[in-house]
Protein backbone atom coordinates (compact mmCIF):
# COMPACT_ATOMS: atom_id res chain seq x y z
CA UNK A 1 0.00 0.00 0.00
CA UNK A 2 1.35 3.46 -0.86
CA UNK A 3 1.79 6.53 1.65
CA UNK A 4 -1.09 7.97 -0.03
CA UNK A 5 -3.28 4.78 0.27
CA UNK A 6 -2.21 4.49 4.31
CA UNK A 7 -3.16 7.79 4.76
CA UNK A 8 -7.19 7.79 3.19
CA UNK A 9 -7.29 4.33 5.03
CA UNK A 10 -6.59 6.41 8.34
CA UNK A 11 -8.15 9.01 7.71
CA UNK A 12 -11.87 7.11 6.86
CA UNK A 13 -11.49 5.21 10.17
CA UNK A 14 -10.67 8.38 11.88
CA UNK A 15 -13.55 10.63 10.53
CA UNK A 16 -15.47 7.77 11.51
CA UNK A 17 -14.34 7.84 15.29
CA UNK A 18 -14.42 11.07 15.36
CA UNK A 19 -18.02 11.02 14.37
CA UNK A 20 -19.07 8.81 17.23
CA UNK A 21 -17.10 10.91 19.69
CA UNK A 22 -18.96 13.99 18.24
CA UNK A 23 -22.35 12.85 18.77
CA UNK A 24 -21.14 11.75 22.84
CA UNK A 25 -19.37 14.72 23.44
CA UNK A 26 -21.27 17.02 26.58
CA UNK A 27 -21.06 20.50 26.27
CA UNK A 28 -17.97 21.05 28.40
CA UNK A 29 -15.71 19.30 25.90
CA UNK A 30 -13.38 22.07 25.55
CA UNK A 31 -12.23 23.00 29.32
CA UNK A 32 -8.89 21.66 29.26
CA UNK A 33 -8.26 23.24 25.92
CA UNK A 34 -9.12 26.23 27.87
CA UNK A 35 -6.64 25.73 30.56
CA UNK A 36 -3.86 25.34 28.13
CA UNK A 37 -4.32 28.22 26.43
CA UNK A 38 -5.17 30.28 29.36
CA UNK A 39 -1.40 29.49 29.70
CA UNK A 40 -0.45 31.58 27.03
CA UNK A 41 -2.81 34.78 27.32
CA UNK A 42 -2.06 37.71 25.42
CA UNK A 43 0.11 36.06 22.84
CA UNK A 44 -1.40 36.16 19.23
CA UNK A 45 -3.57 32.79 19.03
CA UNK A 46 -5.58 31.22 15.87
CA UNK A 47 -7.74 28.88 16.06
CA UNK A 48 -10.79 27.73 13.57
CA UNK A 49 -14.03 27.40 12.30
CA UNK A 50 -15.44 23.70 13.04
CA UNK A 51 -16.33 21.99 10.28
CA UNK A 52 -18.23 18.82 9.93
CA UNK A 53 -17.54 17.16 12.93
CA UNK A 54 -14.68 18.95 14.34
CA UNK A 55 -14.54 19.58 18.12
CA UNK A 56 -15.57 23.28 18.69
CA UNK A 57 -13.22 25.27 20.02
CA UNK A 58 -14.86 28.58 19.97
CA UNK A 59 -15.90 29.11 23.59
CA UNK A 60 -12.11 29.07 24.09
CA UNK A 61 -10.94 31.69 21.13
CA UNK A 62 -14.09 33.98 22.50
CA UNK A 63 -12.03 33.91 26.01
CA UNK A 64 -8.86 34.86 24.68
CA UNK A 65 -10.14 37.56 22.51
CA UNK A 66 -10.38 38.92 25.49
CA UNK A 67 -7.05 39.41 26.27
CA UNK A 68 -5.71 39.14 22.73
CA UNK A 69 -5.42 39.19 19.02
CA UNK A 70 -7.26 35.91 17.88
CA UNK A 71 -7.40 34.88 13.75
CA UNK A 72 -8.82 31.88 11.94
CA UNK A 73 -6.76 30.58 8.69
CA UNK A 74 -7.89 31.40 5.41
CA UNK A 75 -6.60 29.19 2.46
CA UNK A 76 -5.33 31.52 -0.16
CA UNK A 77 -4.98 28.99 -2.72
CA UNK A 78 -3.69 25.23 -3.31
CA UNK A 79 -0.30 24.63 -1.92
CA UNK A 80 0.56 28.11 -0.09
CA UNK A 81 0.52 28.27 3.58
CA UNK A 82 -2.63 29.70 5.46
CA UNK A 83 -2.67 33.09 6.61
CA UNK A 84 -4.58 34.42 9.73
CA UNK A 85 -7.44 37.06 9.78
CA UNK A 86 -8.49 38.84 12.75
CA UNK A 87 -11.28 37.05 14.15
CA UNK A 88 -13.79 38.05 17.17
CA UNK A 89 -16.97 36.45 18.62
CA UNK A 90 -19.42 38.86 17.00
CA UNK A 91 -17.54 39.69 13.79
CA UNK A 92 -19.26 38.78 10.47
CA UNK A 93 -18.58 35.72 8.65
CA UNK A 94 -18.59 34.60 5.16
CA UNK A 95 -18.17 31.06 3.22
CA UNK A 96 -14.26 30.36 3.09
CA UNK A 97 -12.90 27.18 0.65
CA UNK A 98 -13.86 23.20 2.14
CA UNK A 99 -17.14 24.84 3.71
CA UNK A 100 -15.35 26.95 6.95
CA UNK A 101 -16.49 30.07 7.82
CA UNK A 102 -14.02 33.44 7.54
CA UNK A 103 -14.02 36.87 8.94
CA UNK A 104 -15.54 38.53 6.02
CA UNK A 105 -12.48 41.29 6.91
CA UNK A 106 -9.91 42.33 9.41
CA UNK A 107 -6.55 42.74 10.35
CA UNK A 108 -4.04 40.25 9.67
CA UNK A 109 -2.82 38.02 12.80
CA UNK A 110 0.79 35.72 13.22
CA UNK A 111 -0.07 33.71 15.49
CA UNK A 112 2.32 32.20 18.38
CA UNK A 113 -0.38 29.48 19.69
CA UNK A 114 -2.28 27.57 17.09
CA UNK A 115 -5.58 25.45 17.53
CA UNK A 116 -4.78 23.09 14.88
CA UNK A 117 -7.98 20.49 13.52
CA UNK A 118 -7.10 17.49 12.77
CA UNK A 119 -8.33 14.06 11.91
CA UNK A 120 -6.49 11.59 13.98
CA UNK A 121 -3.03 12.46 16.37
CA UNK A 122 -0.75 10.00 18.11
CA UNK A 123 1.22 10.70 21.64
CA UNK A 124 4.25 11.45 19.30
CA UNK A 125 3.00 14.63 18.15
CA UNK A 126 1.94 12.94 14.67
CA UNK A 127 -1.02 14.74 12.98
CA UNK A 128 -3.01 13.42 10.14
CA UNK A 129 -5.38 16.29 8.70
CA UNK A 130 -7.46 16.25 5.63
CA UNK A 131 -4.59 16.14 3.33
CA UNK A 132 -3.81 19.69 2.01
CA UNK A 133 -0.96 20.29 3.58
CA UNK A 134 -1.64 23.92 4.62
CA UNK A 135 -1.05 23.49 8.70
CA UNK A 136 2.39 21.73 7.30
CA UNK A 137 3.64 24.38 4.97
CA UNK A 138 1.91 26.91 7.84
CA UNK A 139 4.12 25.74 11.05
CA UNK A 140 7.30 25.35 8.76
CA UNK A 141 6.98 28.96 7.96
CA UNK A 142 5.98 30.21 11.50
CA UNK A 143 8.84 28.45 13.06
CA UNK A 144 11.35 29.51 10.39
CA UNK A 145 10.61 32.87 11.87
CA UNK A 146 10.38 32.06 15.70
CA UNK A 147 8.80 29.70 18.48
CA UNK A 148 5.71 28.70 18.24
CA UNK A 149 3.31 26.71 20.12
CA UNK A 150 1.26 24.11 17.94
CA UNK A 151 -1.82 22.59 19.90
CA UNK A 152 -3.96 20.12 18.34
CA UNK A 153 -7.36 19.67 19.48
CA UNK A 154 -9.41 16.85 18.81
CA UNK A 155 -11.61 13.83 20.57
CA UNK A 156 -10.12 11.28 22.55
CA UNK A 157 -11.31 8.70 20.02
CA UNK A 158 -9.28 10.32 17.31
CA UNK A 159 -5.66 8.50 18.71
CA UNK A 160 -4.32 6.68 16.00
CA UNK A 161 -0.78 4.91 16.91
CA UNK A 162 0.04 3.63 13.81
CA UNK A 163 -0.19 7.24 11.97
CA UNK A 164 1.91 7.16 8.43
CA UNK A 165 4.22 10.19 8.25
CA UNK A 166 6.02 12.18 5.34
CA UNK A 167 9.42 14.20 5.40
CA UNK A 168 6.89 17.40 5.34
CA UNK A 169 4.85 16.72 8.75
CA UNK A 170 4.96 19.05 10.93
CA UNK A 171 4.86 18.09 14.84
CA UNK A 172 2.25 19.10 17.50
CA UNK A 173 3.93 20.26 20.64
CA UNK A 174 0.35 19.61 22.63
CA UNK A 175 -2.36 17.60 22.33
CA UNK A 176 -5.82 18.39 24.10
CA UNK A 177 -8.75 16.04 23.78
CA UNK A 178 -11.56 16.20 26.27
CA UNK A 179 -9.92 13.45 28.77
CA UNK A 180 -6.37 14.79 28.86
CA UNK A 181 -3.57 16.76 27.58
CA UNK A 182 -0.85 15.14 26.02
CA UNK A 183 2.72 16.03 25.97
CA UNK A 184 5.01 14.26 22.86
CA UNK A 185 8.22 13.83 23.47
CA UNK A 186 10.65 16.50 22.22
CA UNK A 187 12.11 14.34 19.35
CA UNK A 188 10.13 14.12 16.43
CA UNK A 189 11.23 10.40 15.00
Amino acid sequence: MTLAEDKAKARALAFARRKAAQAAAGPDAHTLLAEVVAEHRGKPLSGYMPIRTEIDPLPVMAEAAEHGPVGVPVIEGKGLPLTFRSWTPHCTLVEGPFGAMIPASGEPVVPEVLIVPLVAFDRAGGRLGYGGGFYDRTLAGLRAAGPVTAIGFAFAAQEDEGLPREETDQPLDLIVTEAEIIAPPKDWS
